[in-house]
């Protein structure tokens, strides 16, 4: 998906959602677990009852690769779903991969390719080994690197705040210096919902580029503070929730459940785009 077929599709549905497929077969409702197909089952259910109000779905792969290959079979029906669906929709894979050039490589043809078994629109990628372990994710046309940048884990503090003898924060050298692998066609960056209020900073080093904002909701991140600061005049955001929405729920309703949560996200988007004049 380009960014025009991106920014257009925000643009009809009036959202910039994101659903993270996290799926954990042990946090299933019950009638699912143990059931052939049951996590594939879960994750069409809660596609089918989202899709209207979200741009795309982030599975991440953590929780199919754990199951090991009936687990990965799991993940291709859902990609396989989500492709023949009439409404289209951005796909990432949640990986968050970055090794030598070689390695890389792979990587990407495992997920990113689109005559291979997965077809992602995009990738996470950790861009701490430099350019040769990223720009492997660059060659595939249409496809999409979405580089950690500013993350919403406590251990974010560890590294991503340091400086550097320039002054620079690893993340703002992240920033900057990735932008000679990219451009803002094919190049995202990861800033979480619960450092909101560094949006601002961010946009000052990648004001055109899109952000993919994970953390609101259940980790605490305030959709309203994340569309303040990030918000620009494509949008520019990918909002993701994944426990707040596919476990809002544990029993027979859970599709509705989700949809419950998903539309009221949608609003509060759509009511910010509005404001921008998007």
């Amino acid at each position: 998906m380009t960014r025009h077929e991106l920014v257009s599709l925000i643009k009809e549905r009036r959202s910039f959602l994101c659903v993270g497929l996290d799926t954990d077969p042990t946090k299933m409702p019950t009638h699912l677990q143990g059931v052939t197909d049951g996590v594939f089952q879960f994750n069409k259910a809660i596609i089918d009852a989202t899709i209207d109000y979200t741009v795309a779905y982030k599975p991440n792969l953590a929780f199919y690769e754990s199951m090991g290959i009936e687990g990965l079979q799991q993940l291709k029906k859902t990609m396989d779903y989500l492709r023949q669906l009439p409404q289209k929709a951005f796909t990432i894979a949640d990986a968050k991969r970055g090794d030598i050039g070689n390695t890389s490589k792979q990587y990407a043809r495992a997920f990113l390719d689109p005559q291979g078994e997965f077809g992602f629109d995009a990738m996470t990628i950790a861009p701490y080994m430099g350019e040769d372990s990223v720009t492997p994710f660059t060659t595939y046309e249409g496809k999409w690197v979405i580089l950690l940048a500013l993350t919403s884990n406590k251990g974010a503090f560890d590294f991503q705040l340091l400086r550097n003898d320039s002054g620079r924060r690893l993340f703002e050298e992240v920033l900057h210096t990735s932008q000679k692998w990219g451009t803002k066609e094919n190049m995202m960056y990861v800033v979480g919902a619960t450092k909101a209020d560094m949006l601002s900073e961010v946009r000052a080093i990648v004001p055109d580029s899109f952000l993919l904002v994970p953390g609101v909701g259940a980790q605490g991140g305030s959709l309203e503070e994340v569309c303040r600061y990030g918000l620009n005049q494509d949008c520019g955001l990918l909002v993701n929730s994944s426990r707040g929405i596919i476990y809002a729920s544990s029993g027979t309703d859970f599709a509705e459940a989700a949809a419950t949560e998903a539309h009221k996200l949608q609003q509060t988007m759509a009511a910010e785009l509005a404001r921008i004049n998007f």
